[in-house]
């Protein structure tokens, strides 16, 4: 599948279930290498990842329930907790400040190109999972469950999290995607 193939079919996949069409062993070695491939500035390799799967799964879903203590619909949270797991995603806030103070001249730089290589992490595995024949979803639940997340699973203070991404076996397919008008975002000058 190239590139482009790749991203038409990443969609938003909110009805997931349990059942992958990998095996763990494949998810595992899928996840390690592109986390390993995306390009970052000054290759600072901030970006941190963990994988929830199993009871593990189930409870950080229950656990981000608590944190809202209620005011997110269940059905919603329901939802994510159905999938076969969640890739939560960080960066690692030392790695980032011992590069602010190797290079001061680019400080203000250093947390921005560690958001954008998350972005590109994201995306990346976003599509790797799909081209595998697992739908995922994008979620933003942090700052609220930072805290309960880092207790979960005994992380460090300094890793931020960015971003929560249920993945699993698809359920139902979203709707077709409606074309843009492109123009309105890409403009070309000569």
């Amino acid at each position: 599948m190239s590139i482009i193939e790749g991203l038409r079919e990443r969609r938003t996949y909110y009805q997931l279930n349990k059942t992958l069409p990998i095996a763990e062993t494949e998810l595992k070695a899928l996840v390690e290498e592109t986390t390993e491939l995306v390009p970052d500035a000054f290759n600072m390799k901030s970006a941190r990842i963990v994988v929830a799967l199993g009871a593990r799964q189930d409870t950080l879903w229950d656990e981000i329930d608590a944190a809202f203590g209620g005011k997110v619909a269940r059905e919603k949270i329901d939802g994510f907790r159905a999938a076969a797991g969640t890739i939560l995603y960080f960066y690692d806030e030392t790695v980032v400040s011992a590069l602010q103070e190797k290079f001061p001249l680019y400080a203000a730089n250093f947390p921005v190109w560690a958001n954008q290589a998350n972005g590109m992490l994201q995306l990346a595995l976003w599509t790797a999972l799909r081209e595998r024949g697992i739908g995922a979803n994008l979620q933003h639940y942090n700052p609220v469950i930072d805290e309960r997340v880092k207790a979960l699973f005994g992380l460090p203070d300094t890793w931020k999290l960015i971003a929560q991404m249920p993945f699993g076996g698809i359920v139902a397919a979203p709707d077709p995607k409606g074309k843009e008008d492109i123009a309105q975002r890409v403009r070309w000058e000569k």
